[in-house]
């Protein structure tokens, strides 16, 4: 006895049995995936550490019942339970389509399969499935993806490159608030934390630039973001970088594209603004780094403006402490929108 399934049946098996979080299930899966393999019946229940009786009891159900038993969660001999194979579609169709509430997908799988479930028990399969209830993520409604991928092409040319020997910066700016937010946390049932806030709106005002190639991190405290600060940033990477072109990718705002700043490039002839696409957060790695400052800093309380804003800067001074984390997460694996 060996060989009686089917390519696709294994497949389907292996992957039930990977996601399987009842023992019996898993050991009905694997009764049968050890007998296909050529292990007799007395080897496969010392092997699961079951008895002779089981595992031929398993086999003979799915002679009869087929891979459909094996991958039924709680049988009882009814047609009240979805089959594996109903569950693998229903799998399908929610990946696809996202309903708001449990009593909906209730009354999809009564629609479709003729079976009906209560909300706690559809419940109990979406998790076992491995869905979780949470809130969708937005993106810009104009976000032209065939452009995205044009730039990442246009960045592949540029490491290559292409367009001359320079180094790569991402540049944007980030605005960090001298005011706590509430955040996600794991606190006691039946407690309550609360967290210290400030009433004023100061805000420090950050103009940034990150090379990937050797993790150079330049960050500019500036009274407003504007032409002359853009100006400035560039004087100091040129600065740092006396020799070879510079490559800036930076986004769509208004001060990248103004006329005062195309009289100022054309005196800086080692400079080349690459623009991102419009509605494209995704593709500047930059924005990691003001996320990852975020992190570190969400449930920071301070008194005083002026010891939040030399907090903010002694961070990025001193930002090489967590070369570790940044390796990782510094990266240009653009994440990619979905569709």
């Amino acid at each position: 006895m060996k060989d009686f399934l089917l390519p696709e049946e294994i497949k389907i098996l292996t992957e039930k049995h990977h996601d399987s979080a009842y023992r019996k299930q898993a050991d009905r899966i694997k009764t049968i995936l050890f007998l296909n393999k050529g292990f007799s019946f007395e080897e496969t229940a010392k092997l699961l550490l079951l008895d002779d009786t089981t595992v031929r009891r398993y086999f003979k159900e799915f002679k009869k019942a087929g891979i459909d038993r094996l991958l039924e969660y709680h049988y009882q001999g009814s047609n009240g339970f979805l089959t594996g194979i109903e569950e693998t579609t229903l799998t399908r169709h929610l990946r696809e389509h996202i309903y708001q509430t449990v009593k909906e997908v209730v009354l999809y799988v009564q629609k479709t399969y003729g079976k009906t479930y209560s909300i706690e028990g559809m419940t109990t399969m979406l998790h076992r499935l491995g869905f979780v209830y949470k809130k969708t993520k937005v993106i810009p409604g104009k976000v032209n993806l065939e452009k995205q991928e044009e730039f990442k092409k246009t960045y592949q040319e540029l490491k290559s490159g292409k367009y001359g020997k320079g180094k790569i910066y991402f540049v944007d700016a980030s605005h960090p608030q001298h005011n706590n937010m509430p955040f996600y946390g794991w606190i006691y049932k039946g407690e309550t934390k609360a967290i210290k806030s400030n009433s004023g709106r100061g805000r420090v005002n950050l103009n940034g630039a990150l090379s990937l190639e050797d993790m150079d991190i330049t960050v500019l405290s500036e009274k407003r973001i504007n032409t002359h600060a853009m100006m400035r940033l560039i004087l100091t990477l040129e600065e740092k970088q006396p020799a070879g072109e510079i490559f800036l990718i930076v986004d769509n705002a208004s001060y990248n594209h103004s006329y005062e700043l195309d009289l100022f490039l054309q005196d800086q002839k080692r400079i080349q603004l690459i623009y991102l696409p419009a509605y494209s957060p995704n593709l500047n790695i930059i924005e990691r780094l003001w996320k990852f400052f975020h992190s570190k800093h969400h449930d920071k309380y301070f008194e005083k403006f002026k010891e939040f804003e030399e907090e903010v800067l002694s961070f990025f001074k001193n930002i090489h402490q967590y070369d570790k984390e940044l390796k990782t997460l510094l990266t240009d694996s653009f994440q990619t929108l979905p569709v």
